[in-house]
């Protein structure tokens, strides 16, 4: 079903051109992304580092230094992986460094390097120093540092996808960094809960099972207002992996919250299901986006919808 030149009406309706054709004119509407299976793990662990520099500081101002040692060095060590990780997507370590020539405010991949670049450095000091017991106000200077860019690196890759074409991502812009903030406290939470004694790890399941109800409730809202665009999330390799990261996340809050502080092994297992769970969304939030670009339903019915709403506003 194709529009004809010289014409200014479809021959049938939208939903007739998405479900009878795979493409538009003969080709995507959008590109698929082309991001490697890499992207979600480096979603999840910048999430995990951002999230823990927070928590770190958190429990130290608190007196709780042994569940702050913990979220210092689980930040670290997500700080250490994620370059690595984005690297082995850019292909070259040089494309990294490529990227820190300039810095662009209005570009959330020039930002979110730079913040990679400067949490992974101030971190990763502070971890050294405080294993090594020297140098404390170069190690304090450095936990501020990572304070300060622990929030933006928890949710910028949110904008990040959110800046994008792809139809379930771009339409999501207002829910995905705060759901990928709300993940990045449930992962920090469950990770120091997991390494932590039980009577010390108290704020770390409370940052897991307050992060994991948040982001539930999150998820919801925004699958609920994509209205027939988040229908990708109930599909497909997307969908299942939404359901697992439901489950898996509602399992593992629920047994922290529970027993996680009467048993060592509930804590580990609860914190194991959550942990899980944030990956399972971010390789559905990620998944979800192949799903949408290959549909030209959703890139043209989206347009359809955001111009009527755009002319009953000017009436």
């Amino acid at each position: 079903m194709t529009r004809p030149r010289g014409t200014t009406e479809w021959r049938g309706s939208i939903t007739e051109l998405g479900t009878t054709m795979g493409s538009y004119y003969g080709r995507p509407i959008v590109k698929e992304p082309v991001w490697s299976p890499e992207i979600p793990y480096y979603f999840f662990t910048g999430g995990l580092a951002g999230a823990s520099s927070v928590l770190h500081v958190v429990a130290k101002v608190t007196g709780n230094e042994r569940l702050a040692k913990s979220f210092l060095y689980i930040g670290a060590a997500a700080d250490a992986v994620s370059p690595v990780l984005l690297v082995k997507d850019l292909g070259r370590p040089e494309r990294f460094l490529h990227m820190l020539r300039m810095f662009k405010v209005t570009s959330p991949m020039s930002v979110g390097s730079w913040i990679l670049l400067v949490s992974g450095g101030a971190s990763n000091t502070a971890a050294v120093l405080e294993l090594l017991g020297v140098l404390k106000p170069v190690k304090w200077a450095a936990e501020a540092v990572a304070l300060v860019a622990g929030p933006p690196l928890a949710t910028y890759t949110g904008a990040l996808v959110a800046n994008t074409s792809i139809p379930v991502w771009s339409e999501a812009r207002d829910e995905l960094p705060w759901l990928f903030g709300a993940s990045a406290a449930a992962s920090a939470g469950a990770a120091a809960a997991m390494v932590t004694p039980a009577e010390l790890a108290g704020p770390a399941r409370r940052a897991a099972v307050g992060g994991a109800a948040v982001e539930l409730a999150i998820g919801l809202l925004m699958e609920h207002r994509l209205g027939f665009v988040g229908e990708v999330y109930r599909q497909g390799e997307a969908g299942k992996l939404n359901k697992l990261a439901k489950a898996c996340t509602v399992a593992g809050a629920t047994l922290l919250a529970l027993k996680g502080k009467r048993s060592r092994a509930a804590a580990v297992a609860g914190s194991a299901f959550v942990l899980a769970g944030e990956v399972a969304l971010r390789w559905s939030v990620f998944k979800a986006g192949f799903q949408s670009a290959r549909d030209p339903r959703y890139t043209v019915l989206s347009q359809r919808e955001r111009l009527a709403n755009r002319r009953k506003g000017d009436h």
